[in-house]
């Protein structure tokens, strides 16, 4: 009786949970947006590819961690966000829907394959597509294949972002998720695209993942020393 009784009111409090994250999720994002000063750093990469009318679909790639502000960048873009079937991706997807995106429900685990077809059928449709290649669970600040095989099936390049604040805290959880301060400064930093050729084999496809891993890693630290943390 007793464990009846603990399961329903944990099944209580999730059903509360996912009732009122998503709205108060999309509520701070735009709270910070405007009591925040923030700058983007390598602008470069986004006049190349997704600036001006004629935006090329790319594969935006960034750290699980770094996630909470990236719904800034949909403003006026066509985006399809990765999401995981795990119960986190459950509250993620619904505080998107808040959001002009679009998203694909799966995993490296978990329905791959059908978000593996969305996200290409998305990139040729013209939608850009992004991905925490850490996702959903770790380990942190490792990139999976999933990203590669996305980019080398579609031929599209894979652009790494990521987000620093000045004042945050810096969450103990599995990706040490970063929540800014209101009234802070914010950056985000481009880094340089990951091309991955059609015909890529497994020995071209592990180069391109540590190549990326390594510029996600290198634009984070770039930017936390933006803010000498």
């Amino acid at each position: 009786m007793g464990k009846r009784r603990r399961s329903f009111f944990y099944r209580l409090r999730q059903r509360i949970l996912l009732s009122i994250l998503p709205f108060f999720t999309y509520g701070l994002v735009h709270f910070l947006r405007f009591t925040m000063r923030i700058e983007e750093v390598n602008l470069h990469v986004t006049e190349q590819f997704i600036s001006g009318d004629d935006e090329e679909p790319v594969v935006l790639a960034f750290w699980h961690s770094r996630l909470l502000m990236m719904p800034l960048l949909c403003r006026r873009r066509r985006i399809t966000m990765l999401i995981s079937r795990h119960r986190d991706g459950e509250l993620i997807r619904r505080a998107v829907t808040f959001f002009p995106v679009d998203f694909a429900r799966g995993s490296t685990t978990r329905g791959g394959l059908h978000a593996l077809r969305k996200l290409v059928r998305a990139l040729e449709n013209g939608s850009h597509v992004a991905i925490t290649p850490d996702g959903p669970r770790g380990p942190r600040n490792q990139v999976q294949h999933g990203v590669i095989i996305v980019a080398s099936l579609t031929g599209r390049p894979i652009v790494p972002i990521t987000f620093s604040a000045s004042r945050c805290k810096i969450f103990k959880s599995w990706d040490r998720f970063l929540l800014p301060y209101p009234f802070s400064r914010g950056v985000f930093v481009w880094g340089e695209p990951v091309w991955v050729g059609s015909k890529a084999d497994d020995i071209e496809i592990e180069k391109k993942r540590q190549l990326l891993e390594a510029r996600l890693n290198a634009i984070t630290d770039e930017a936390d020393r933006h803010f000498c943390r």
